[in-house]
């Protein structure tokens, strides 16, 4: 998925997205000096926080803003553009970690972006990673539908959810044992008091190309927001109903 960032605004408001990373990472087990990618790295927050532990570090995103934002920040670790599907390294690594990533890659290309990861892991290296899971911000998508449909537009969900039982057998085929899994909600805090607004428009860019008109896709955001706002808006604060899928897996 191409889209382009405001690297600026996704640090500044949407930090939650790698401070919810720092429990997946927490599934990393193995020892200082180890190689850890972060796949998916972003601004690099997660990167840092990884090196800080003692471990070598490199960042992968697709996003030439992000990884601007990243190199600006943090230039002693080594980020690179590429392609999560396609990437190689020099040298293998003992762990590719992944925080809020593969939603944004489309269905068909999970396979191959798995085939991908196992083989840059050493044989028993580490796959920890965490996503959108089945039923991710079911709401919010639901109300924008409606809202699309009453302009006489098509909804496309942009984004791939799968459960469980649909994913660890697609992680295993590709060459992983999984060691655990869960799918658990997570209804999180927007910030500010056009929370939901910003969220929308910073995450939901794909779908509103159909719509030529700028005026018309905020009167279609105002009317998803306004339908919303009983079910995630609660003592003066803006929620997301998220839902994650995290796993962790081994390579065999």
């Amino acid at each position: 998925m191409n889209i382009t960032w405001d690297a600026d605004k996704y640090t500044k408001d949407f930090s939650f997205v790698h401070q919810y990373g720092d429990g997946v990472a927490e599934l990393l087990d193995c020892p200082p000096g180890s190689r850890v990618v972060d796949l998916g790295c972003g601004n690099g927050a997660l990167t840092e926080r990884l090196r800080e532990r003692g471990f070598q570090v490199v960042g992968i995103d697709a996003s030439g803003e992000l990884l601007e934002k990243a190199r600006k920040s943090w230039p002693e670790i080594r980020f690179i553009q590429g392609d999560a599907a396609d990437f190689a390294l020099e040298e293998p690594a003992d762990a590719v970690f992944s925080n809020a990533v593969f939603h944004w890659i489309e269905k068909e290309k999970h396979p191959r972006m798995l085939r991908c990861v196992c083989r840059v892991l050493k044989p028993g290296g580490q796959f920890v990673f965490e996503f959108g899971g089945q039923g991710n911000n079911r709401l919010i998508h639901r109300e924008l539908e409606t809202a699309f449909q009453e302009h006489g537009y098509s909804y496309q969900m942009p984004f791939y959810f799968p459960g469980i039982g649909e994913y660890a057998p697609m992680v295993e085929a590709a060459g992983f044992q999984v060691r655990a899994a869960v799918l658990f909600d997570r209804f999180t805090e927007l910030k500010g008091d056009q929370g939901l607004k910003d969220w929308i428009r910073m995450f939901i860019k794909t779908p509103f190309q159909t719509v030529p008109d700028p005026d018309e896709q905020e009167e279609i955001i105002d009317t998803a927001v306004d339908r919303l706002k009983k079910d995630l808006y609660r003592d003066g604060k803006w929620y997301a109903d998220y839902v994650r899928l995290r796993m962790k897996a081994r390579r065999i």
